[in-house]
């Protein structure tokens, strides 16, 4: 990270566990966070084993130490979410979202990857996993899901909603596309007091966006 990104991230870390008391803490870290963050984040940009990471960096047990603590006590997501309050306070919006934007990709999956993992999407006709992706009006995730790609999209959205609408209470109204009629607009009016709104898409529309108030400049659309 350079200086300027490091002055943004380092007051938003999460409290280690030995400062806050969560769960069974532990001893307080000998080595620099900003050196442990640079280290996971050249790992998974780079697509690297844990055992090939590079002697500049701190000891990858140490490293891979934090990335299991954050990962099982579900820091990555509170570093996340703080992050993304601040790119939206920034950019003149609540901190909290009123309004999404829902959406799905099949993708091929590996020939290693198991075959209860993954299934056959018969609509785009590809073998392997779809992922089931919610942002907020500005683009920024609100939540992911990863599933088999024969995996009902009603039964995935409800999953996945359930669990946006339980962490953003302001959240009221979902954009989605055509694929996500029927029956799932009742549900989530129901279930989930959330309005899914379907946007056919245009002739003249550009790009994978189905919400028309994205980047708009008349202020009348949820934030």
């Amino acid at each position: 990270m350079s200086d300027a990104e490091w002055a943004v991230v380092r007051p938003r870390l999460p409290v280690p566990g030995w400062l806050r008391g969560r769960g069974r803490g532990g001893q307080p870290e000998a080595y620099c966070h900003r050196a442990m963050l640079d280290a996971i984040r050249y790992l998974f940009d780079n697509g690297t084993k844990w055992r090939a990471m590079p002697a500049d960096f701190p000891p990858r047990d140490r490293v891979y130490a934090l990335f299991r603590c954050w990962r099982n006590h579900d820091l990555v997501r509170e570093f996340h979410d703080r992050l993304r309050r601040l790119v939206r306070e920034r950019a003149g919006r609540d901190s909290e979202p009123g309004a999404g934007v829902i959406d799905s990709q099949s993708v091929k999956a590996d020939a290693v990857v198991g075959s209860d993992s993954r299934g056959f999407d018969g609509g785009k006709l590809i073998n392997g996993r779809k992922r089931h992706v919610v942002v907020d009006t500005l683009g920024l995730l609100l939540a992911v899901m990863v599933a088999a790609a024969d995996v009902g999209v009603r039964a995935a959205v409800q999953v996945l909603l359930t669990q946006v609408t339980a962490a953003h209470h302001l959240l009221a109204l979902v954009w989605a596309d055509g694929g996500y009629t029927g029956s799932l607009v009742e549900y989530c009016l129901a279930a989930l007091a959330l309005v899914l709104a379907i946007v056919k898409r245009r002739d003249d529309m550009r790009g994978s966006s189905c919400c028309p108030s994205v980047g708009s400049s008349s202020g009348s659309s949820p934030t």
